[in-house]
């Protein structure tokens, strides 16, 4: 815990924190538009899902494609290859004029927008030591809350004053300064290559990466990860409002007050992961989760501050969870294999949030479109069970962490 972070790794910190920012934005984004993008589309809750699905599923299979090379280049050129296409795609949801064209963006969108996580992850398991990697992750996950505290507010105010393709048009734009600042400032990244192990072909490389059992464990866990985040958002906004009767002109203020609280307790989890212990910072984050999961679905009404009390209290509970088990299962993974492990559990939990969202749609259905939500506490269940079934799964990657950690 004396380690000190060097002036580069704290602009490759800022940096990667910057590139999640935007690209969580991008996926959260639609979270908040849904009630405006359903009433102005003229779309059900079941289109609504896949539009927020298909990004899912086209990172998934992007990244999958993408796990046998991601081993064999330069990570600074794999990450601005995708990063460039992340934000086309972004600037083409900006000019949908169409559900079904919008539902064409999403998918170019993910299919880029996928892999950037992975290879960013790649990038940090590169340049940190394990000893410091949950407080890494817990700047990074700042960039989830920042998207709440700057991204959401702003982009809901831009969607109201000029149409909801203002938000992505803000997101392009954004984005094309932090790409100028990979070309510019992000040394090549190339440690990898000459890691000492045999040459192989892509396919024989993802498939060997992806059939290791040691592999499996963190690939399991990952999947279980996925259901229990996806299946609440896209819907959450829409809950807030039509059944606890939280008026849309409040909604920035729950975000801008959960993301604050999130954004300052990400640092102190990644510390406290670091110091108290990986999976002990699971198992308390998972634990907070599936009370408030658990509270929160059932709500039928509560106050204003009621809601953002049990919202902040949900994302830290998340925030614990993802800040822990990353930097976890982080370990798992050779230097040579890395990257195509990052992409392929980037692309394992995007196929799985893609099908929870998907499913979610199904589950919770609305008489009209301003009618309350029915079937979220449904939700609500299923994901404390995918809660507890992950704390297994992560005991036992933690087990073959520690044993790696002895030999």
């Amino acid at each position: 815990m004396n380690e000190t972070f060097s002036r580069y790794q704290r602009f490759v910190v800022a940096l990667l924190a910057f590139l999640q920012f935007t690209v969580v934005l991008d996926f959260m984004i639609l979270s908040p538009l849904g009630a405006i993008l359903m009433d102005e589309l003229g779309i059900t809750t079941a289109q609504f899902g896949r539009v927020v699905s298909a990004y899912a599923f086209s990172a998934g299979v992007s990244g999958l494609l993408a796990a046998g090379f991601a081993d064999r280049f330069d990570r600074k050129k794999l990450l601005l290859f995708f990063y460039v296409g992340f934000v086309f795609g972004t600037l083409l949801c900006g000019v949908a004029p169409s559900y079904t064209f919008l539902l064409g963006a999403r998918i170019v969108t993910g299919i880029f927008g996928g892999v950037i996580a992975s290879i960013s992850f790649a990038i940090v398991a590169d340049l940190f030591p394990l000893s410091m990697r949950g407080r890494v992750m817990g700047l990074v996950q700042s960039s989830f809350a920042a998207s709440q505290i700057l991204g959401i507010p702003i982009g809901l105010f831009l969607a109201t004053r000029l149409g909801w393709h203002a938000p992505f048009l803000m997101i392009v734009a954004v984005g094309i300064g932090a790409g100028i600042a990979i070309v510019v400032w992000l040394h090549p990244i190339t440690l990898h290559l000459t890691a000492g192990s045999e040459k192989k072909s892509p396919v024989e490389h993802l498939l060997r990466t992806a059939t290791r059992p040691r592999y499996l464990a963190g690939f399991s866990a990952t999947i279980l990860l996925a259901i229990g985040g996806f299946m609440l958002m896209p819907f959450g906004s829409t809950f807030l409002v039509q059944n606890l009767g939280v008026a849309v002109e409040r909604l920035p203020m729950v975000y801008v007050i959960t993301g604050a609280a999130a954004m300052v307790s990400g640092p102190l989890l990644g510390r406290v992961s670091d110091s108290f212990g990986k999976y002990r910072t699971f198992v308390l984050g998972s634990i907070v989760t599936a009370i408030m999961v658990a509270w929160y679905t059932r709500l039928t009404s509560a106050s204003l501050g009621f809601v953002i009390a049990l919202n902040v209290l949900l994302f830290v509970g998340i925030s614990a969870r993802m800040v822990s088990s990353f930097a976890l299962t982080s370990a798992l993974p050779d230097l040579h294999d890395r990257g195509a492990y990052m992409a392929i559990s980037s692309s394992l939990q995007q196929l799985s949030g893609g099908l929870a969202s998907f499913a979610a749609g199904l589950v919770v259905h609305q008489a009209t479109p301003t009618s309350p939500l029915e079937g979220y506490p449904t939700l609500g269940t299923i994901v404390v069970v995918a809660l507890a079934i992950t704390l297994l799964l992560m005991f036992n990657v933690n087990r073959l962490v520690g044993r790696t950690a002895s030999a």
